[in-house]
């Protein structure tokens, strides 16, 4: 189904707009007409389903709704869409259904369909649903119950077409994926609570009774409760209990629609039939959906396995069928019998160990056995024999075969399968044998078979629409994928959707890569039937032989290889640069073998818009991993090495490991284990002919794989306090501190606070005491240590002020204040003045609080409002207050590890406790190394200096031994020489009578002297006996400070290789440790083998993570005992902005892919500290976000410093929408697919950027950003042609895409919207944010105004927008150096009175992109001639100084042009087509965005921008801007 798309033209002249209008449009609120209900039945009929072929689309009803159909043509989306966008469902829909149900009138098939489409369309297009229910919540049950009863009620069903059916079912499925809203928790529980086993057979109760005792009890309250209901009650009662039931029969009738398949000939289905199946494909949805979320399976898992759902879907002629309409169907079944066999306890919701799963096993053969000894006594063979030898399928099938139909019945009564009266009434032969054979035969091991699955993707599996989707999603069908919701039910099932999803998505990217190298490759067949390639690529390779050199036998208790190596010879002639990408593969890197067999004669133009697989014949695809190129000697060449092999050919060999499962099913398929045929097949590795390789950054995806099925093969050990949490179900608050057995009364915040004052600010609710007189404030000095007294947190609640009052009583803690001890006299050194200078907020205070505690700690920081400083201050008092523990810092990029690792290496923390692992650690602010070895090196630097200051100590005692040699030696020393003389001295002080204990005599006998000679004098300052006494406990700390780090690092000497110092520096000496998500889940396997251990994890950017890789990091160390060590984990981010980047849009909507765990728990319900004052941007800029936040206000700074007071030189206003016409009656283009553009805003936007540089702005304060890949590309060349060799005007700090600005500001942004015919992506409220709130002082938007401001979702940050003037309003009288008009004097949403434009008045009012060019033309020449005549020497200087360079940039920039030409020349030697022009220009923008991007993006292969997110990534338009 294509894409649908409603303009803005369409919608301003639609007939449905004029309705809305009239009936619910918000812009006409207050003058809508009177509710007309046949209004909706018109609208449904005539609009919303689809028109039959023969209805007059003239004709018209008394309502204005033109046109006429009939039921069952399905439903037309694009009205859909129109309605949608209207507000139809929110303000005339669910307004007006309670006023029917109100009045008792039947509400209509037409109302309630109307309704379900309404919502469907809403979650099609990811848009908020239940926010108008909510606000009007008491008619939801009476929808949901008239939803249910038309889905079952016969009378009705029966003229709703499959269409609408299918409707009804998702809108179901919809609200049991929404048990998050409390309106509809509320609901759908009466659907699946205990009652709903009064459809179960008598026996079968029993049996479950049985299995948990304590329901009885319940069960007898219900039907006591039952007999109390009036009639009425107990039918909806009724109702509700048996809807389910009713609605798994329904679809029994409906699979039993479906013909069979006759022999050798698949019967063909109509279009209705169709239908049909789409609906049972739904309905498995719905199944499949309530058996993995606890909450619906407790009681529910028993109805359906009473009701077999399985076995009769199995049955169906519809699972028999082998033609492609029943291919989705049975990748579903199989997922339903995995859910509905899941190893979990239904009642408690633990996992099932493999003990309990084999107990639960030999218990069903003993009952079945006992039930044959009793009655059927010619079984004898079944009850005599052992379990192993009668649970196979084979088996079973030759015991029972002989029953009778009696028999079978007795037996299946027997073993709890029905009451016999139902079982006889509706009696399957082939039904009860598959009973007994299914709840019998010994299950396949899970774990096993994932374990024996092959990791890399196949051409069954990467082609597979059903698995992985095209980029364009419809929500018309489902999928046989597993979706993220909010729950899970055990941690392997948590671990298995997000490895299947993961691989999926791998594969999605993986697909386009093959896609896209092989095409162009553009292989041929030859005329003698041979191979040859009409073109080249720079990711693929022609194979000359592929040898497999090596199949290990299988270790112990596999059945495949333990290892396979290949060797892969090609021949590297071609460009240079490519020869050397090939050359320079690294070990690890995964490469793909392609079997091709093109059936297209040479010359054959390769068309992109029509299927790949038959255009180029792919056969095989399979996967390998590098282990390193040879040598001409036949060896591996050692990468680590600077001396490189000469070879005498272009010829290379490449070693790879292929992967073992996948051989070992290719060989048993090769011969004729698994051959279709039964005889040999066609040996896959003899067939290979091209090697395709990807980017490094894009080519982890097997590391992580392997890391997820290495935990789930693993005793994953979740911390007790955090399990339930994480699986989504239990007390979202459980593992807040304030529920934490381990909570801590008394904090020692150190330098948190600034002064006393900032104490009191932060805890104004607190009735605060101190330990030192009220009188006495001035000595409230920080650092200060809190005691907590919160029994306001245990009180019951009470109702009245007084309960307030009492609780302002309780609520109360107490402040200690005290010194901290003297370091010594090198106070700089000792890190005395690495203090905190920032003066939190109390929310910054709670959430600092809330991390240093114990437990989950979640953290929402809106835009600017300090998320790092506060995670820099939670990881300080963590060090400080527990030192012995070790802290595991976690970000999603590797700037903002950065960012944050270079302020806690500002903080008052030892340097040789910070390890900074990744690739990223070259790019810190700093000139020191905290890699591993990094700090190997430091370390041993350290050694040697601490070292020679023993030395030195030993010569100031006047000791000549070596004591200086080792670590050991400097320990002796340390006690017998330098304790034994500071306890003397300790000693002789204590022993002088108080009285005389003056200052000189503490300077007289302490006993190192000549050490300190070095250090600031005097030593001792002479003014009082305690003064003086703790300086000298100052000095003797520094000295024992020496022997404590050489202590520590005793074992570096030790320790002989630098891999195992490093180790152990990872493992014991770091206390914090800071690596991106991608790195951990890399690198788990090797963390775990070398003991790594923390006991607190903080993750910044966790909204940005996915949710696997957030997960990964709570396990990168063994556990302890059965338990995790982790004490702690704080959570910072931001969930009203961009989601983690997913590709496949499939993945990101109907999987939920996109969901990160931040965002999961804040929908749980988990408890946030929202942070609630932002210092980045002006107040009026950030009105324009802040809506979308709690409570946000503004820091003081921003409403004082200078640069917050004063207006944007040059502009009347601090931020602008500006309205931009099409130019040449073109506004957006789109050259290629998703590939955006609009040529008028581009150079709207890049004159306005000239004008700021001509005012005399910086260029790196000035950011453009657009919303798609195509206009940032398009808006490049455009500046790189304008702006480039301009000496005044250059480039800005950066061009890019918002997505990619993510956690990134500028002082002012420019910002194009791109879109003229629909909103597009920045419908997505997340998206939005993110945009407006990239500026400081000043943000200007260039968009289609008409377009955006009707768009609800972006209702709020508009009408803010459009309070200005649509115009551009600039002054350029002003300069950027001396501008000194105050904000407040320009900030008005009146239009200002235009004048002259010719850029000598006072103010200028810009229309339109044409008249902007022109003054900016205009305005260069004045500014040039006003420098002539103003610093004639500074134009000369500049102009001068910029010549050489801009002649090197015109040259530079010609090459390039020359290199992509040579390029594309080289890619079209085989035809002249314009797709292939498309795609050359597509792989050269790859390599292009590499070298831009690559310092915006983590290592992560899901980085790139999705097409429907931002364009087509892998394509440049290099369009010639004219003068036109």
């Amino acid at each position: 189904m294509p894409e649908i798309v409603v303009t803005n033209s369409e919608l301003n002249d639609d007939y449905l707009i004029g309705l809305s209008r009239k009936y619910w449009s918000p812009a006409t609120f207050g003058q809508w007409s009177p509710f007309d209900r046949q209004l909706v039945t018109d609208i449904y009929k005539n609009e919303i389903q689809l028109s039959s072929p023969s209805a007059s689309s003239s004709s018209s009803s008394t309502t204005g709704v033109r046109g006429s159909a009939d039921r069952g043509g399905g439903f037309n989306t694009r009205r859909i869409v129109i309605l949608e966008l209207s507000r139809y469902l929110e303000n005339y829909l669910w307004p007006n259904f309670g006023q029917l149900v109100t009045a008792d009138a039947a509400v209509g098939v037409e109302y309630l369909m109307s309704i379900v489409v309404m919502v469907n369309e809403k979650f099609r297009e990811r848009v908020n649903v239940w926010q108008c229910f909510e606000m009007n919540p008491q008619f939801f049950g009476q929808l949901v119950s008239q939803v249910t009863r038309l889905m079952i009620a016969k009378e009705t069903a029966d003229n709703l077409s499959f269409k609408e059916r299918t409707a009804l079912l998702v809108f179901i499925i919809h609200c049991f994926n929404g048990i998050e809203v409390k309106i509809i928790r509320d609901e759908i529980q009466k659907y699946v609570s205990l009652s709903i086993w009064s459809n179960l057979s008598a026996k079968r109760r029993e049996m479950e009774f049985k299995k948990v005792p304590k329901l009885r009890k319940y069960w007898s309250a219900i039907q006591k409760k039952d007999k109390q209901m009036d009639s009425e009650t107990r039918e909806r009662v009724l109702f509700e209990r048996s809807f389910l039931c009713n609605l798994i029969k329904q679809f029994f009738g409906y699979l039993s629609l479906i013909p069979a398949a006759a022999d050798n000939e698949i019967a063909k289905l109509d279009k209705r039939l169709y239908d049909c199946v789409h609906y049972c494909e739904r309905f498995l949805e719905l199944m499949i959906d309530l058996e993995s979320i606890l909450q619906t399976r407790r009681f529910f898992n028993a109805i359906f396995d009473d009701q077999h759902v399985v076995i009769r879907a199995r049955m169906s002629n519809l699972a028999q069928r082998t033609g492609r309409e029943s291919k989705l169907f049975g990748q579903l079944l199989e997922m339903l019998v995995f859910y509905a066999d899941f190893e979990i306890d239904d009642m408690t919701g633990e996992a099932m160990t493999y003990q309990q799963i084999m107990k639960q096993h030999y218990d069903a053969i003993h009952r079945l056995q006992i039930q044959v000894f009793q009655h059927f006594p010619a079984l004898r063979q079944v009850f005599l024999a052992n379990v192993s030898a009668i649970d196979s399928r084979s088996t079973l099938a030759k015991h029972f075969q002989s029953l009778t139909d009696s028999d079978l019945l007795k037996l299946a009564e027997l073993l709890g399968f029905g009451d016999e009266d139902v079982l006889r009434e509706s009696y399957d032969k082939n039904l009860i044998k598959e009973l007994i054979y299914k709840k019998h035969e010994r299950k396949t091991s899970r774990l096993q078979s994932l374990n024996e699955m092959p990791l890399y993707p196949s051409e069954a599996i990467i082609w597979d629409e059903n698995l992985v989707s095209s980029q364009y999603f419809s929500s018309d069908a489902c999928l046989a994928l597993p979706k993220l919701n909010l729950q899970f039910l055990t941690l392997h099932d948590y671990l298995l959707r997000n490895f299947h999803l993961f691989r999926l998505e791998s594969t999605y990217e993986i697909r386009q890569d093959i896609e896209q190298a092989v095409s162009h490759m553009k292989p041929w067949r030859t005329e003698n039937g041979g191979l040859m390639f009409g073109g080249w690529a720079r990711m693929a390779i022609g194979i000359d032989s592929f040898t497999i050199i090596e199949v290990r036998k299988p270790n112990l208790g596999d059945k495949q290889p333990s290892r396979v190596r290949a060797d892969i010879v090609v021949n590297l002639n071609v460009h240079k640069d490519v020869k050397h990408e090939w050359e320079m593969l690294r070990k690890h890197d995964v490469c793909f073998l392609i079997t091709v067999r093109p059936r297209c004669p040479p010359g054959t133009a390769y068309k992109y818009k029509e299927p790949f697989i038959p255009q180029v014949g792919l056969t095989y695809v399979r996967g390998c991993e590098i282990e390193g190129m040879l040598d001409p000697h036949g060896k591996i060449v050692d990468e680590t090495s600077l001396d490189k092999p000469f070879y005498n050919s272009d010829f290379r060999t490449f070693r790879v490991w292929l992967d073992c499962n996948q051989y070992k099913e290719d060989m048993d398929r090769t011969s004729g284990g698994s051959g279709d045929s039964g005889g040999d097949a066609e040996d896959i590795y003899d067939s290979f002919n091209i090697l395709v390789r990807r980017k490094p950054k894009e080519n982890n995806f097997k590391a992580v794989l392997e890391t997820i099925r290495d935990l789930m093969n693993t005793e994953c050990v979740v911390p007790e306090w955090l399990q339930e949490v994480l699986l989504g179900f239990g007390d979202p608050s459980a593992a807040h501190y304030s529920n934490m057995a381990t909570k801590l009364s008394t904090i020692d915040f150190c330098d948190t606070f600034l002064d006393f004052d900032h104490l009191k600010e932060s805890f104004s609710g607190y009735d605060i005491q101190t330990t030192n007189d009220s009188s006495a404030a001035k000595q409230l000095i920080p650092p200060f240590k809190v005691t907590f007294n919160d029994e306001d947190d245990d009180s019951d609640e009470e109702d009245g002020d007084d309960n307030e009052m009492k609780n302002k009583k309780t609520k109360s803690l107490i402040v200690v204040p005290y010194v901290l001890p003297n370091r010594g006299p090198y106070d700089m050194e000792n890190g005395v003045n690495k203090k905190n200078t920032i003066r939190f907020t109390p929310t910054q205070v709670e959430a600092i609080k809330s991390g240093t505690q114990p437990g989950l700690t979640v953290i929402v920081g809106p835009p600017g409002t300090g998320k790092t400083d506060v995670a820099v201050q939670i990881i300080s008092n963590i060090y400080h207050n527990f030192p012995d523990q070790r802290t595991l810092i976690v970000t999603h990029s590797n700037q903002a590890l950065n960012a944050l690792f270079e302020k806690i290496m500002s903080l008052d923390i030892d340097e040789r406790h910070l390890l900074r692992l990744g690739h990223g650690e070259e790019s810190l602010d700093t000139s020191k190394d905290f890699s591993r070895y990094g700090r190997v090196n430091y370390v041993l630097a350290k050694r040697l200096d601490l070292l020679g200051q023993v030395e030195q100590l030993a010569k100031s005692l006047n000791i000549q031994s070596d004591v200086g040699y080792t670590c050991e030696t400097a320990g002796y020393f340390y006690l017998y020489n330098i304790l034994s003389r500071w306890e003397r001295y300790l000693s002789k002080l204590r022993t002088i009578d108080r009285t005389i204990r003056t200052p000189e005599v503490v300077a007289q006998l302490f006993p190192f002297h000549k050490f300190f000679a070095t250090a600031p004098q005097p030593l001792f300052r002479g003014q009082s006996f305690d003064d003086d006494l703790e300086l000298a406990r100052g000095c003797y700390r520094h000295i024992k400070q020496i022997f404590t780090q050489l202590d520590e690092f005793k074992a570096f000497e030790m320790l002989r290789s630098g891999l195992d110092r490093s180790n152990y520096l990872l493992v014991r000496e770091a206390k914090i440790i800071a690596m991106t998500c991608t790195h951990a889940a890399l690198k788990r396997k090797e963390l775990v083998q070398i003991g790594f251990q923390y006991d607190n994890i903080l993750m910044e950017e966790s909204a940005q993570i996915l949710e696997i890789e957030t997960f990964i990091p709570l396990l990168l160390q063994n556990s302890e005992n059965g338990h995790n060590r982790l004490k702690r984990w704080i959570m910072i981010g931001d969930h009203h902005q961009l989601p983690p980047v997913i590709k496949n849009m499939t993945f990101q909507k109907f999987s939920n892919l996109e969901q990160s765990l931040f965002t999961r728990f804040v929908r749980l319900g988990v408890g946030t500290v929202d942070l609630d004052a932002q210092g980045r941007a002006r107040p009026s800029l950030c009105s324009l976000y802040k809506w979308r936040y709690k409570r946000l206000g503004d820091l003081k700074h921003v409403l004082s410093l200078p640069e917050y007071q004063f207006g944007n030189p040059g502009f009347k206003y601090d931020y602008q929408l500006i309205d931009v016409d099409d130019y040449n009656g073109i506004g957006e283009s789109e050259p290629v697919a998703h590939f955006y553009q609009n040529l008028a805003e581009a150079e709207y936007l890049v004159a306005t950027f000239m004008y700021m540089r001509l005012m005399g702005y910086p260029a790196d304060k000035i950011t453009i950003l657009t919303t798609y890949n195509g206009q940032k590309h398009l808006i490049r060349d455009v500046v790189k042609q304008r702006c480039a060799t301009n000496p005044f005007i250059g480039f800005p700090s950066k061009i890019t895409t918002v997505d990619k600005y993510q956690g990134q500001q500028n002082d002012y942004i420019l910002l194009s919207l791109v879109r003229t015919k629909t909103v597009g992506h920045i419908r997505d409220v997340r998206r939005l944010v993110v945009a407006l709130s990239r500026a400081r002082l000043g943000l200007y938007i260039f968009a289609r105004i008409s377009l955006f401001r009707n768009c609800y979702e972006l209702s709020d940050a508009f009408k803010l927008l459009t309070q200005r003037p649509d115009c551009l309003h600039l002054l350029p009288a002003e300069n950027f150096t001396d501008c000194s008009r105050k904000l407040l004097e320009t900030d008005s949403s009146e239009t200002p009175e235009v004048k002259d434009n010719s850029g000598g008045g006072d103010k200028v009012v810009i229309k339109n992109m044409q008249q902007m060019v022109q003054f900016v033309y205009q305005y260069y020449q004045q500014k040039v001639e006003q420098w002539k005549q103003t610093d004639p020497q500074m134009l000369d200087r500049v102009l001068n100084k910029t010549n050489n360079k801009s002649q090197q940039q015109q040259e530079s920039a010609a090459d390039e042009v020359m290199t992509e030409s040579l390029a594309d020349d080289n890619e079209e030697s085989g035809g002249n087509d314009n797709n292939d022009d498309n795609n050359n220009d597509k792989q050269e923008e790859e390599e292009m965005d590499d070298k831009e991007d690559d310092e915006e993006e983590e290592d992560l292969g899901f980085e790139k921008l999705t097409e429907d997110d931002t364009g087509t990534e892998d394509i440049v338009e290099n369009m010639s801007i004219t003068d036109d």
